[in-house]
């Protein structure tokens, strides 16, 4: 991920000494923290004001400061810049001189953007300075509210090409790389591809998936979980689209019989976005991944988690103590690793070392040593773990306990006086101990360092614009066990679907949870080697609260609904 560092302004002020360390530190903090613009960051600090920063970024780049509401944007300059560039570069064009356009960026200090806003533009770009919040007001009052229309244009123009499709059946026979290149950067999929990233930005989806098929090519988002299919491009457009994207990821573009991963910084939209890229040779072309890591929409506050009250009480004071085994356990993408990360962030201070662990890492957390899992180089999880011993850590992240050699060194690391945080891929809390013992792990190991396994699950919220009550049928009620006497007075809602949720009756996610506490009368369980079922069941007796029971809770609040809960509980 790119370093915080590398933001041009941060650097820009502190190189001229109009920051002391102090403040650099705090705005750098902030800036890891929420995403937010450095812009908006040095503002809510107080650290200066708008009309010193745009001088400030104007005398760097030898411009001027423009008053965009002064200024008269006649009709023939704003259609200099189609709506759908406007959008996903964040800027206005303010005047034009023949092929020349003065045009108005959010981010002027960014010239990879300023570059490409030429070669999508096709003109030479002067870049003025101006307030990035009247920026906003412009393109929102110019171009309007985010719609289709570009997106079916783009395509529209792109099935037209026929041009385009000759060259790009041309590269498909070919295996220069070359000539991959000239097409991955023809200016039609350049706007193509950019547009497709700055919408699932805006959708807020966490996954695209780029699929070539005999017949057709498809492109998917996964938003909330769910997969939502685009309209789909020519079939002729996978492998320009799908060369753009390794060009942008630094992978080679010749390579198209072995899978290959990478990673693409950029800023969309003022917002720093990491996008990590996989790729699989598949029967008809290579099919990709991208798994989007936005900064901003993730907040790492572990009072922002919505656990329960006891959970989130439990949660804080284990990651406070000097040495045991913390696991949270769940399926692939239920939000584990955004636990983990935020139990760290906690713990994060100036008198404790944290080391951790990952396959990949996912964020980059300033403060924490992070190292990145290469199987290929030889460099495993219980390798790095071993060195961790030698590097003094006080608590240590393990990405995964894969197999006995991992489990038995982050046992060894808990008993030798460090706190161990990992995670297991297990149904349920009481799962995962029978998963340890199943590895190969002692049960007298198990139960004298592990102190607790938090299983978890995210299920899709209802939409609050169109959130309406109903009455459960009794098959539903049957599916979560409940009779129509438990239900007192209690309401059940369903999203009807509307424009603020795709028409899918759900917006956002929220996670339910089920926390094993080991103690005593676990602990006798654990070295009797008892199966799940009978821990689970002594654990209920203690008091656990199921996922099913933590999603009954959802539901009731309103938040929820049955299918979302039986499904994946």
């Amino acid at each position: 991920m790119s370093d915080i560092i590398s933001d041009p302004l941060l650097s820009l002020i502190k190189e001229q000494n109009l920051i002391d360390d102090l403040q650099y530190e705090e705005v750098q903090g902030e800036f890891t923290r929420s995403g937010k613009p450095i812009i908006q960051i040095l503002q809510d600090f107080s650290i200066m004001d708008i009309g010193t920063i745009l001088q400030i970024e104007a005398d760097a780049l030898s411009t001027e400061v423009v008053e965009l509401r002064s200024r008269e944007l006649t009709p023939e300059i704003i259609a200099v810049v189609p709506a759908s560039t406007a959008r996903m570069y964040r800027c206005v064009p303010v005047a034009v001189y023949g092929s020349t356009v003065q045009i108005a960026p959010t981010n002027p200090l960014d010239p990879r953007h300023i570059d490409e806003l030429g070669f999508v533009l096709k003109k030479d770009i002067v870049v003025v300075v101006a307030d990035p919040a009247e920026i906003e007001k412009a393109i929102e009052k110019f171009y309007g509210a985010q719609d289709d229309a570009s997106f079916s244009d783009i395509l529209k123009e792109l099935g037209e090409d026929k041009g385009l499709a000759a060259e790009a059946n041309a590269a498909a026979e070919s295996s220069n790389s070359a000539i991959l290149v000239d097409l991955a950067n023809e200016v039609p999929i350049v706007r193509f591809v950019n547009l497709i990233l700055f919408q699932a930005v805006q959708d807020r989806a966490s996954d695209i998936h780029f699929e070539p098929f005999e017949t057709e090519f498809r492109i998917r988002y996964r938003v909330d979980g769910a997969l939502y299919e685009m309209a789909p491009p020519p079939k002729h457009l996978a492998l320009p689209v799908i060369s753009r994207i390794k060009v942008m990821a630094n992978l080679n573009i010749s390579e198209r019989r072995i899978p290959q991963d990478g990673r693409i910084s950029l800023n969309l939209a003022n917002k720093m976005i990491d996008l990590r890229v996989s790729t699989l040779p598949t029967q008809f072309g290579e099919s990709v991944v991208l798994r989007v890591l936005d900064r901003s929409a993730v907040n790492l506050d572990i009072e922002a988690l919505g656990f329960p009250t006891y959970v989130g009480e439990f949660v804080k004071d284990v990651i406070q103590r000097p040495n045991g085994i913390f696991v949270v356990t769940g399926p692939t993408g239920c939000g584990k690793t955004t636990t983990l990360y935020s139990c760290l962030r906690r713990v994060n201070t100036i008198d404790t070392k944290l080391l951790t662990a990952e396959d990949p890492v996912e964020f980059d957390i300033e403060g924490i040593m992070q190292v990145a899992i290469n199987e290929a180089a030889g460099l495993t999880f219980s390798k790095s773990l071993r060195s961790f011993l030698r590097q003094d850590p006080d608590i240590i992240m393990v990405g995964e306990m894969r197999d006995l050699e991992t489990a038995q060194i982050s046992i060894q690391a808990s008993l030798t006086g460090h706190l161990v945080l990992s995670t297991l891929h297990t149904n349920d809390a009481p799962g995962a101990v029978t998963r340890l013992v199943d590895m190969g792990v002692e049960p007298f190991l198990i139960s004298s360092t592990m102190m607790g396994v938090l299983a978890q699950r995210l299920v899709r919220t209802i939409c609050k614009k169109c959130r309406t009550p109903f009455e459960p049928t009794e098959n539903q009620l049957n599916l979560l066990n409940l009779s129509p006497h438990d239900l007192g007075d209690k309401v059940f809602y369903y999203g009807r679907g509307c424009s603020n949720c795709n028409d899918t009756g759900y917006k956002g996610r929220k996670g339910i949870y089920e926390l094993l506490i080991v103690n005593e009368p676990i602990r006798a369980l654990i070295n009797e080697r008892a199966p799940t079922v009978v821990i689970r069941q002594k654990a209920v007796e203690l008091g656990m609260i199921t996922l099913r029971d933590d999603g009954l809770r959802g539901i009731f609040d309103g938040e929820t609904t049955i299918e979302e809960v039986v499904k994946y509980t």
